[in-house]
């Protein structure tokens, strides 16, 4: 199991005194930036996408997972692109924060299914092994603090407004069969005000800035090198709450306890 590696990369006995936190990664960007094609090719590159789920040592979360349950009110207004889902309250935070809390003891977590054309969440899960590694993406991923303090590492992508517009109108006409007007009046109503307003002030807690997202293959390649360093063998900077890029140890309270390896 993913959650069981530290013995398998290090080669050491396991000892019941060490005790391991998952190494939690935030990845955030406008609408379409590449989010979530930078945290695919991380797992490539580290040879992680063909392993059973059961043996990843990387996990993918992604925010989209986590929106509310809307009311039929709301629902209403969805379906006629009059709802806005760019909005932090569209976000059920409280699961968000259960779900990362659960995923740095080393629990196996539950991540719901949510269904872009009805609007809701399908009655159907998917589950979330641990592993040593969570990258977990999402337009306003540093928005709260609470959530934004529990990411050891942030990461913002910067890709170009028009570039992000076309591929959003691209992506939701096939892929959740809206229709360009709803598209663009979305777009023009909510998301780039949101994105304005929300997001892109997030922009200043990143540890690092990746522009042009997955076509960025230096940054990503610096960033899986870190990662690989943590995989192979980084575990005792996390054991003291290290902090990468500011040497300084994260302080944890009683509750906070890394899981028993």
């Amino acid at each position: 199991m993913a959650g069981d590696s530290e013995t398998r990369l290090n080669g050491q006995a396991d000892d019941t005194d060490t005790v391991k936190q998952p190494f939690l990664i935030g990845v955030s960007g406008g609408t379409a930036s590449g989010k979530s094609s930078v945290c695919e090719k991380i797992m490539e590159l580290l040879g992680q996408n063909k392993i059973d789920h059961h043996q990843r040592q990387v996990a993918i979360l992604s925010q989209d997972s986590f929106y509310r349950e809307l009311t039929p009110e709301q629902k209403a207004k969805a379906l006629k692109g009059q709802f806005n889902f760019d909005h932090p309250d569209a976000f059920d935070n409280e699961l968000i924060m259960k779900t990362l809390h659960d995923i740095m003891e080393g629990k196996t977590v539950h991540i719901p299914v949510y269904d872009f054309v009805t609007h809701s969440r399908k009655d159907e899960y998917v589950t979330l092994y641990p592993a040593d590694v969570v990258l977990f993406e999402g337009i306003l991923m540093f928005y709260m603090q609470e959530i934004r303090d529990l990411f050891q590492m942030k990461l913002f992508v910067d890709t170009d407004p028009d570039t992000r517009l076309s591929r959003r109108v691209l992506r939701d006409i096939s892929e959740r069969g809206r229709e360009l007007e709803q598209v663009l009046s979305q777009y023009i109503t909510f998301v780039k005000p949101a994105f304005e307003e929300f997001c892109l002030p997030t922009k200043k807690y990143a540890d690092v800035i990746i522009p042009r997202g997955a076509d960025n293959l230096v940054a990503i390649n610096l960033i899986v090198q870190h990662i690989q360093d943590i995989l192979n063998g980084g575990f005792s900077k996390r054991q003291s709450g290290y902090m990468n890029g500011h040497g300084t140890p994260r302080q944890r309270k009683p509750s906070e306890s890394s899981r028993p390896h």
